[in-house]
């Protein structure tokens, strides 16, 4: 047999398991627009539409061996446009300048920050003297100093004193794109106050089930106090804004911060509990059940209170990820198909990457999919080997710990690149707290709501507070045990693409040749481990510097900047504190690496102050305004308003200076 038909054989082979491909191919074209430097004009986009319906076409018209081919072309160039036609209509004003004054609006979003105060989300802004057409649809303010007076609700159109400005770009250049992730969310300006709250008016329309969320919210908390009420009241209705810090930790370090999030695992354990119990109901009821198509009814009703669950919990993107996959499986049980395989997920994923593309970037559809997808890639094969045929009391245990060594092995990758750390001990959590959520904890969540118009939720909140104290008692002990956490240096931004792409080869290609798929992998993980992190880091204030040591990262300020400083170390693999990161840190260390650290108004004091550096980093703008000196490069935070976060690199061709611009080009969300 000559290569082209051995070529040709392995390629038909493929017939039949290729849908799986489709979802691959429209993140393909997605990922190429995030990756673009320069943002596509409007018409470019219509061109890549207007393309892939000429290659959807010509393919409908292709062979065997052609028509895939160019239905995978259509459809890269169809996610290429879809994403850009997504970031142009979720497109608003962006506040470019520094605010201060009053700020109105009504309260649309309830959280917690990272330095855990407690934060609002505004929409129909008012800004004092500033035109309502510059205005931003949304802001987000934390709420910093006594604000004990006032208990925020939903729908409430409040007043305060606040400093807003634009989104921040990167920590670092490479780093996570605050600014992309504000505008996606329709989030033109962010800030805080620390002045008190005034409320001016109670509510407003439009808010119904957000005020029913919080409503619930606040009814769980008062029945369940403490941190059990806040996880209770997390998982029925997505409001994390009781949890604290030490709790919200402590469940990262035993890798049981996913049941905190309404996802796949509550949606699926919510919708499975309804369906098992309508169809004990109608087999209770041999009338009904051998009259009735109570599958098909059951599937149904499950379906219904899914929905009425995505609207309760707030229906944010992983939610909806989640309501869209159960759809999926309950919707192949309707219709008599196989619930549980590859072209279910497919189809769950090709309907977020169209109504969302910009969820590709995110932890939460990464980990859920890379989760979904390995359970059903290695119980198919299970089931293909013929694993059922043992003991029957044996399998429920084996597919408890089989389902999360799987989903743990598939998302840990994913979990260490975006949060920099490795759950050593997250299976054993996994495997004596998730059964628990399935059997007690859901099971009481469903009939908790069923039971609140009678006045008798209690009952099965005390249920469901057994499980949860359980739950959060494994996560402390788990978290508390040495080792728990093992800190991961941030990969660069090929390594997540070839783990992804390499592994789903190995899932989705048919035949001995899926062993290919562990080039890539292979390959990512060397270069993960290759990882180079810069020798020094600039803040996009030029506040905060951190030059790289034999030790670690030394930084040159013990206070200020504490989120930068701390995804600086989280990046570096580095769980120190700041203030042993600070301890690193001496004058000597920075002119030994070239930079020298002033004030903007000591350099009409120094008129040599180039001498000896490459980089000089002014804490602030002199006036005059320094020039630029052909002996070093001088950073200012004027020009670092242009630039962004700094980095140095050394090649074997020397320093290098990249910026957050340089990495992120000129996009949408960053030059407005």
């Amino acid at each position: 047999m000559g290569i082209w038909h051995r070529f040709e054989a392995i390629w038909l082979a493929q017939r039949g398991a290729l849908f799986p491909w489709v979802p691959v191919c429209l993140a393909c074209g997605v990922a190429t627009y995030f990756a673009l430097l320069r943002e596509p004009s409007v018409a470019a986009l219509w061109g890549c539409g207007g393309a892939a319906l000429f290659f959807a076409l010509l393919a409908a018209r292709g062979r065997e061996w052609s028509g895939p081919l160019l239905w995978a072309v259509a459809l890269v160039l169809a996610g290429f446009a879809l994403a850009g036609l997504r970031a142009h209509l979720v497109a608003g004003p962006v506040l470019g300048w520094r605010y201060y004054g009053t700020v109105e609006g009504r309260i649309v979003g309830i959280d917690r920050s990272a330095s855990d105060a407690l934060r609002l989300t505004l929409d129909r802004v008012v800004l004092e003297r500033t035109d309502p057409a510059r205005t931003p649809g949304r802001v987000r303010v934390s709420l910093h100093g006594d604000q004990s007076h006032f208990m925020p609700l939903a729908g409430q159109r409040v007043m305060m004193t606040a400093h807003l400005g634009p989104a921040g770009g990167p920590v670092e250049p490479g780093g996570f794109d605050f600014q992309r992730h504000a505008w996606f969310l329709g989030i033109g300006a962010v800030g805080y106050t620390r002045t008190p709250v005034l409320r001016l008016e109670a509510g407003q329309g439009g808010q119904a089930l957000f005020r029913a969320r919080m409503a619930l919210s606040q009814h769980v908390q008062s029945r369940l106090p403490g941190q059990t009420g806040a996880f209770a009241a997390a998982i029925m209705t997505g409001d994390r804004a009781g949890l604290s810090l030490v709790t919200l930790e402590a469940m990262r370090v035993s890798n049981l911060a996913h049941l905190l999030a309404i996802s796949g695992l509550h949606m699926g354990l919510l919708a499975g509990f309804v369906f098992a119990a309508f169809r004990l109901g109608f087999a209770a009821v041999p009338r009904l059940g051998l009259r009735l198509p109570a599958k098909k009814l059951s599937a149904f009703l499950a379906l219904v209170a899914g929905a009425g669950y995505l609207g309760l919990s707030g229906g944010n993107v992983a939610t909806e990820r989640a309501f869209v996959m159960v759809a999926v499986m309950l919707g192949a049980v309707i219709l008599e198909r196989r619930a549980f395989s590859l072209r279910a997920v497919a189809v769950a994923a090709i309907i977020v990457l169209v109504l969302q593309p910009e969820a590709l970037l995110g932890p939460g559809f990464q980990m859920s999919f890379a989760a979904t997808v390995g359970l059903v890639a290695v119980f198919g094969w299970l089931r293909d080997a013929g694993w059922s045929r043992g003991p029957l009391w044996l399998r429920p245990v084996l597919a408890v710990v089989i389902s999360s060594a799987v989903a743990g092995a598939a998302t840990a990758p994913v979990a260490a690149a975006h949060f920099n750390q490795y759950a050593q001990f997250g299976l054993l959590a996994n495997l004596v707290s998730v059964p628990l959520m399935g059997v007690l904890v859901m099971p009481a969540a469903v009939l908790a709501t069923l039971l609140l118009p009678l006045g008798l939720d209690w009952i099965a909140l005390r249920v469901m507070e057994l499980g949860l104290r359980w739950i959060l008692t494994v996560a402390d002990w788990v978290a508390a045990l040495d080792g728990a956490r093992v800190p991961v240096v941030a990969p660069g931004p090929y390594v997540l693409p070839l783990l992804a792409l390499g592994a789903l080869f190995i899932v989705l290609w048919q035949g001995r040749g899926r062993i290919l798929g562990v080039l890539p992998v292979m390959v990512a993980v060397a270069l993960w481990g290759a990882a180079d992190r810069p020798v020094m880091i600039v803040s996009d204030t030029g506040g905060l510097i951190g030059i790289m040591t034999e030790a670690g990262r030394a930084l040159n300020k013990p206070t200020g900047g504490g989120f930068v400083a701390d995804n600086w170390l989280e990046n570096d693999g580095d769980d120190a504190s700041r203030e042993v990161a600070f301890a690193r840190w001496s004058e000597d260390l920075a002119l030994a690496h070239g930079v020298r650290v002033m004030a903007g108004k000591a350099a009409a004091d120094m008129p040599d102050f180039c001498d000896g550096v490459m980089l000089v980093v002014m804490s602030a703008t002199p006036d005059p305004p320094p020039a630029q000196h052909r002996d070093c490069q001088i950073v200012t935070p004027e020009t670092l308003r242009k630039t962004g976060s700094l980095a140095l690199h050394l090649d074997k061709a020397g320093p290098r200076l990249v910026s957050a611009r340089d990495t992120n080009g000129v996009r949408l969300w960053n030059s407005q």
